[in-house]
């Protein structure tokens, strides 16, 4: 009986755990992803009382960003080619 009660409690977990990820109230991972990458470029992690640092990073990854696409544009020509 005892066994019983353990597969059933892990059934309830298992169905709660379930519905917390596909309820459509909450942001789906694409869109935190997303979010996450454009706080990061956008530099919100940086000290906003400090005007150097806050456009240095802003500055470094965004050219961080344009050559890691033009790397991949490389790579993917230099692929088709071959």
């Amino acid at each position: 009986m005892a066994g019983r009660q353990d597969s059933d409690d892990e059934s309830r977990r298992i169905i709660e755990r379930v519905a917390r990820e596909t309820d459509p109230g909450g942001t789906s991972f694409i869109a935190r992803t997303a979010k996450g990458a454009r706080d990061h470029v956008a530099a919100v992690d940086a000290d906003q009382s400090d005007p150097i640092e806050y456009w240095g990073t802003r500055i470094g990854r965004a050219l961080g960003l344009i050559i890691a696409i033009g790397l991949l544009i490389w790579l993917v020509l230099f692929v088709s080619q071959s």
